[in-house]
C-alpha cells in the first residue's frame, strides 16, 4: 500500500513526487512511455523554472537567453511589434532533458519512478485506489491510499473517476530547424484563428516553431503557411492537445489532478510547465494521504493562487481575435519596454511595468 501512486512524470508529477518523498511519503510514479518522450511541449520558459530545479541544471539545460518578443499580425515578413525588457526575461530550455532532471530528483528523493507504464484502469474505493498498468511483463496492479492524475491533457485519471473536462482543448503542432540561432527575441504571429503561432531561437540547438488552434481549424495547413514563410526545412514533427480553462473540481475523495490534467495552464500562450509545477507545491503541501478531507484545502491553495492570472489571462487571449486594424494601432501604441513577467499577467499592473511604461510615454 503506497501513500501516492503518482501517474504522469513530466515535470508537475515529478515534482509532487519528489515533494512528498521528501516528505516521508512512500510514492510510486508511473509514466506511459520513456520520460520526456514524445515530446509536445514548448521549451521557452520563464527564469523562474530554475527554482524548480536541482544543483547544475541550468549548465545542463540552458540553450538561449531571451530579452522579449516581436509580435506580428501577419507573417514572417510582416510587420514587428517589439516588447522588451533591459534584463533576461526568459530562457529557452532542453525540454527533455527538463523532464529527465525532474525525474531524477524524484528518485533521488526516495520516489519509486517507473516507466513504460501505461495506466489503463483506475478505481476508488472507500479507503484506497487501485490502479492497473501494463508493463514490460504485462499488467500489474497498485493500490495507494491516494492517487495523483498528472497525465496530461487526455488525463486517464480524469476520465476513469468521472470528473469534469478542461474548457476547452486546443490542437499545438511543434517542429524544429537545425541552423544555430542565437538571437534573444522570439517571434509570436497573431495570424491562426482564435490563438498564435511562434519562433523560438535555441541557439546551437536550432529553432522551435510552433502554433496553436481550436479544434475545427485547419492547423497544419497554418502551420506549413508558417513554415513556408519562414522558409525553412523542418524535422522531428510532434502535435499535442492543450487545455485552457480549469474545470469546477479536480478532486474526488481519494483522487487529484496536477498540471494539463487539471488544465493548470495560462490561456494566453498555453503554458503549464510553472502553473503545474506550482500547484504541485501546494498539493505536497496540502494533502495527508491519510486525511481525505484535506484534498479540499488543495483545491482551495492551486486556485486562490492563481486565479487571477487564470481570468486576466483569458481577457489577454481575447486580444488575439480582434480585428487586424485594432490589433495593429494597439501593438503600435504599446511596444516598447515592459516590465511583465511572462507567466503572471497580473505583472501588467505592476509598479515595474508601470514606470517602464511611464518612462517610455515620456521619452
Amino acid at each position: 500500500m503506497y501513500d501516492f501512486v503518482v501517474v504522469g512524470v513530466g515535470p508537475p508529477g515529478a515534482r509532487f513526487a519528489r515533494r512528498t518523498a521528501e516528505a516521508g511519503y512512500d510514492v510510486l510514479a508511473l509514466d506511459k512511455g520513456a520520460i520526456g518522450e514524445p515530446l509536445a511541449c514548448s521549451g521557452h520558459v520563464s527564469t523562474d523554472i530554475w527554482a524548480f530545479t536541482g544543483e547544475g541544471a541550468r549548465e545542463q539545460l540552458f540553450q538561449n537567453a531571451v530579452y522579449g518578443a516581436r509580435f506580428h499580425v501577419g507573417g514572417p515578413h510582416s510587420d514587428a511589434y517589439p516588447f522588451y525588457k533591459r534584463e533576461v526575461a526568459s530562457n529557452v530550455i532542453d525540454r527533455v532533458g527538463l523532464d529527465c532532471h525532474l525525474a531524477d530528483l524524484a528518485r533521488d528523493a526516495g520516489a519509486d519512478v517507473r516507466e513504460r507504464r501505461t495506466v489503463t484502469e483506475v478505481t476508488e474505493h472507500r479507503d484506497r485506489v487501485s490502479v492497473v498498468a501494463n508493463g514490460p511483463d504485462g499488467a500489474e496492479e497498485y493500490e495507494a491510499k491516494m492517487v495523483a492524475g498528472c497525465d496530461g491533457p487526455r488525463s486517464r485519471v480524469r476520465n476513469q473517476l468521472g470528473l469534469p473536462q478542461p474548457g476547452e482543448l486546443l490542437h499545438g503542432v511543434l517542429a524544429f530547424s537545425s541552423e544555430a540561432d542565437s538571437q534573444d527575441f522570439v517571434d509570436v504571429h497573431l495570424t491562426p484563428p482564435t490563438f498564435f503561432a511562434w519562433r523560438i531561437p535555441r541557439g546551437e540547438a536550432g529553432v522551435e516553431y510552433g502554433l496553436a488552434a481550436p479544434p475545427g481549424v485547419h492547423v497544419n495547413k497554418h502551420f506549413q503557411d508558417l513554415i513556408d514563410g519562414y522558409e525553412v526545412d523542418v524535422s522531428h514533427r510532434c502535435s499535442g492537445a492543450i487545455p485552457i480553462g480549469p474545470p469546477g473540481r479536480i478532486t474526488t475523495r481519494r483522487a487529484f489532478l496536477i498540471g494539463d490534467a487539471a488544465a493548470q495552464t495560462k490561456p494566453f500562450t498555453g503554458g503549464g510547465i510553472l502553473y503545474g509545477m506550482t500547484s504541485a507545491d501546494h498539493a505536497a503541501c496540502e494533502i495527508d494521504p491519510d486525511r481525505p478531507s484535506t484534498l479540499a484545502a488543495y483545491e482551495y491553495a492551486w486556485r486562490q493562487d492563481l486565479k487571477r492570472e487564470v481570468e486576466l489571462g483569458h481577457w489577454l487571449r481575447r486580444a488575439y481575435s480582434l480585428p487586424e486594424p485594432v490589433q495593429r494601432i494597439g501593438l503600435g501604441a504599446l511596444s516598447g519596454e515592459i516590465g511583465v513577467h511572462m507567466d503572471r499577467p497580473t505583472s501588467l499592473v505592476s509598479p515595474t511595468h508601470l514606470k517602464a511604461v511611464l518612462s517610455r510615454l515620456r521619452g
